[in-house]
């Protein structure tokens, strides 16, 4: 049976799903959902992460947090964590930028967090020189100080989305007219977990909420709390917004979430009001857009040396891996970059408090 074919049987009998429980089954069926059964990364597959357009992406976060460890007085073990790892290619050019750091490498137990056995084993051969260990949730990461790199992994966290009607919420959700996918809304009702947004909002507009990311951060931001360390969460999404962001790609173009469920990536963009409200037992730095926080970090000099090296075609691609991850009408203003730390410490560098 297709996965869509599983989602009409499903609906038929149960009635409309919800928009998270749609993202859920999509993303992750266990013999059927689009994480679970391939490797979505790369020119050949779906979409391309900034790891993949240029190692200079993982090498400054790799010494950014590294910066970040030695002005908290180095603390020995700890954990280096990444949440939805991809290939494993962040995390490869983060410990090699990382290796001239003393004491950096051997000081760190490095955890994968990650759901999908066919990423785990890919991940495991891209890092085949380190000691690693992998987590099913954040939950499950060791009692201890935490660096923690988050890029791109709360887009695909399953939202919910809700249309204002007056004082109550129509719920939208995905149903079946003439056996064909499509989305409905329910009757309005209150949604006391929404009632902020009355103050910011006007009939019609739509507003996503995604508990699984408050879970996520809260959990993060206690063990930083307690233990010391620091998170790094860089991805597309705003501050309070609205608006439909839901999202489906397919082969590097856009499609319709409804038209190929499980061969899709799903998406959304992200509200980090909510993270930082989760993640309140930290301090948390403003929004950063992700151009600024790669220059401050000195991507245009890494570019500049690594340059020297290339001639034709290769300089070419370069460049354009540089000017794609910094430049604002590509990647530099469309992804942002949050931290969290320790209240009254210092944020990492390349955010703005």
């Amino acid at each position: 049976m297709s996965l869509h074919n599983h989602i009409v049987a499903r609906i038929a009998a149960q009635g409309p799903m919800r928009i998270d429980e749609f993202m859920t089954t999509c993303l992750l069926h266990p013999t059927l959902g689009y994480y679970t059964t391939r490797d979505p990364f790369g020119t050949d597959g779906d979409f391309t992460t900034a790891p993949e357009i240029s190692q200079m992406f993982g090498e400054l976060i790799g010494l950014c947090i590294a910066q970040t460890w030695l002005s908290q007085g180095a603390p020995a073990p700890f954990t280096l964590a990444e949440l939805g790892p991809g290939r494993g290619t962040l995390m490869a050019d983060a410990l090699r930028a990382c290796r001239s750091v003393p004491g950096f490498i051997e000081a760190a137990q490095i955890t994968l967090v990650e759901a999908s056995p066919t990423l785990r084993q890919i991940q495991a051969e891209t890092l085949s020189g380190y000691r690693l260990s992998f987590a099913d949730t954040p939950e499950a990461l060791p009692e201890q100080p935490l660096y923690l790199i988050a890029n791109e992994f709360f887009d695909a966290l399953p939202i919910r989305q809700f249309l204002r009607d007056g004082t109550g919420w129509r719920e939208r959700q995905v149903g079946l007219e003439d056996k064909v996918l499509t989305f409905g809304l329910s009757p309005a009702q209150p949604q006391p977990a929404l009632t902020a947004r009355l103050a910011n909002t006007k009939d019609g507009d739509m507003v996503e909420s995604c508990a699984a990311s408050a879970t996520v951060i809260d959990d993060i931001a206690a063990r930083i709390a307690v233990h010391g360390g620091a998170a790094l969460i860089i991805d597309y999404g705003d501050w309070q917004q609205t608006g439909d962001t839901l999202q489906a790609l397919r082969k590097h173009q856009k499609t319709s979430p409804l038209d190929t469920p499980g061969d899709a990536d799903l998406t959304a963009h992200v509200d980090f009001a909510t993270l930082a409200q989760a993640g309140a037992a930290c301090a948390h730095s403003t929004l950063t857009p992700q151009g600024v926080f790669l220059e401050r970090l000195g991507i245009t000099q890494r570019a500049q040396k690594l340059a020297t090296k290339l001639t034709g075609k290769a300089l070419e691609t370069h460049i354009a891996a540089h000017h794609r991850l910094t430049h604002p009408t590509e990647m530099g203003n469309l992804f942002k970059v949050m931290a969290l730390y320790p209240q009254g410490g210092a944020p990492p560098p390349g955010v703005d408090p």
